[in-house]
């Protein structure tokens, strides 16, 4: 309800908005929008997120035999040394395929309401096994995976102490529910604007400030709020103007796809602004590598106006300084065929 009102009276400021506000108005302001990742892991509903299903998880993600090729791992499209993404307009799957749509970065995505650009997963473990049965990506069938972890004793045996009460622990969905307990911990904490909203009014500079300011002024935070700076809603690619068909392919109608329902085409889930300065290009189309560009469209696309040089780039700043801690993995060993 705080956070509702709150949008309301940023977006009553009109698109121009006020001078730069007082540094503990705007620090305050910018509280009642936004809240700072935090520094322990989250609950995940119905997943326990033990030491034991985490550590299973980080060897699932890394597992490239969970794709029919043997050479396709979670990691390999959502590499965490590259902000969780690939940096690809769209990623290569199976068969050297091309993907229809960029690759969400995988840090902080348990805090989003749901997973894909259109949602059509609910939580991170329905996300799991979407990529593994795709065609286009990992391109296998349940059956075959739960074979392919079976057929190693290790693996057998980490399954057992992630789900110690299960009679029959290596299952499909067990291997998600693993992915998903560890994909929990890759949060990024401690970003320089995390810091300013726990109370440090020098953890960002005179331009990145402005740029929060206007982020807020101009209407940016009605898509792009909460603790991932978007991730909780769905919006039309176009609220005021469709930008060209190279930025939104007119093939790919978005939510109306999961939907089937007329008024969502184009529509797609807020994408979340932590760490954006790490996972160009931008878009569900991957195909502006430039984040100032970015900014810009969407100026014009969601907010009907032209931003100026002076805005986008303060806007820019500010987002930069959404890059948070990157967690810290140590890459598994795996088990050996048999």
């Amino acid at each position: 309800m705080r956070r509702s009102l709150a949008l309301a009276s940023v977006l009553a400021l009109g698109l121009a908005g006020p001078a730069l506000a007082a540094e503990d108005d705007l620090m305050k302001q910018a509280n009642e929008m936004f809240d700072p990742i935090p520094s322990v892991v989250p609950e995940v509903k119905g997943n326990a997120v033990t030491h034991n299903r985490v550590d299973l998880g980080r060897k699932l993600f890394f597992e490239p035999r969970l794709s029919a090729s043997h050479l396709i791992s979670c990691n390999t499209c959502h590499n965490l040394s590259l902000g969780g993404d690939d940096n690809q307009e769209t990623s290569i799957g199976h068969g050297w395929q091309k993907g229809p749509r960029n690759a969400p970065t995988v840090l902080n995505a348990v805090f989003n309401v749901a997973q894909f650009w259109d949602g059509r997963a609910e939580d991170l473990k329905a996300q799991a096994k979407g990529p593994v049965q795709a065609g286009v990506e990992m391109n296998n069938k349940p059956a075959q995976v739960v074979a392919t972890l079976q057929s190693m004793p290790a693996y057998v045996r980490w399954f057992e102490d992630a789900f110690p009460r299960e009679t029959d622990p290596v299952t499909f969905d067990n291997m998600a529910k693993a992915i998903e307990a560890f994909e929990a911990t890759l949060i990024t904490p401690a970003s320089r604007f995390d810091q300013f909203l726990e109370g440090d009014p020098d953890a960002l500079d005179a331009q990145e400030k402005q740029g929060l300011q206007a982020f807020m002024n101009v209407g940016c935070v009605a898509c792009h709020n909460g603790v991932n700076l978007g991730g909780q809603g769905y919006f039309p690619f176009g609220v005021v103007e469709r930008p060209g068909a190279e930025v939104l392919p007119l093939d790919d109608k978005g939510r109306f796809q999961v939907t089937k329902t007329a008024t969502e085409e184009y529509v797609f889930r807020a994408a979340p602004l932590r760490n954006i300065a790490l996972t160009e290009p931008y878009f569900h189309s991957g195909n502006v590598w430039d984040l100032r560009q970015a900014v810009a469209i969407m100026g014009v696309s969601q907010l009907g106006q032209e931003l100026n040089d002076e805005q986008v780039d303060a806007i820019t700043a500010f987002l930069k300084t959404l890059t948070g801690v990157q967690p810290r993995v140590e890459y598994p060993i795996l088990p050996g065929n048999t």
